[in-house]
């Protein structure tokens, strides 16, 4: 019985020291460290949702960006349509904001003080 888990030992032990020195043959080959695969930076990402709304139960109105260029798509019905494709992204400009004037004012009073038609 030991005979087999030694031999079965010996296969595992060989076949990660098989996966470990091909990590390293293909850092060495590329220049990198042999934990760039597993810990190195992400790639920018290229696909995003930037907004989405519901038509209906079913359908839906999704804007996709790919590398900077934007794509309005419904899904949800019995096919998906691309509705618009090639637009371009522009900043967003928020409407200024406007403060609120009152519609009446009177001067402000203290804690006691009341007018001479209130008492």
């Amino acid at each position: 019985m030991w005979d087999i888990l030694t031999y079965l030992l010996l296969i595992v032990l060989l076949a990660g020291a098989v996966i470990a020195a091909a990590l390293v043959a293909r850092s060495y080959m590329s220049g990198t460290s042999p934990l760039d695969g597993f810990f190195g930076p992400k790639p920018d990402k290229r696909l995003d949702v930037v907004e989405h709304t519901s038509v209906d139960g079913r359908r839906r109105l999704v804007l996709v960006r790919r590398d900077n260029v934007e794509h309005l798509i419904m899904t949800g019905g019995p096919v998906d349509v691309v509705i618009e494709t090639g637009i371009s992204p522009r900043a967003v400009t928020r409407p200024e904001v406007v403060e609120p004037q009152a519609v009446f004012s009177r001067p402000a009073r203290t804690f006691g003080q009341a007018t001479a038609g209130e008492k």
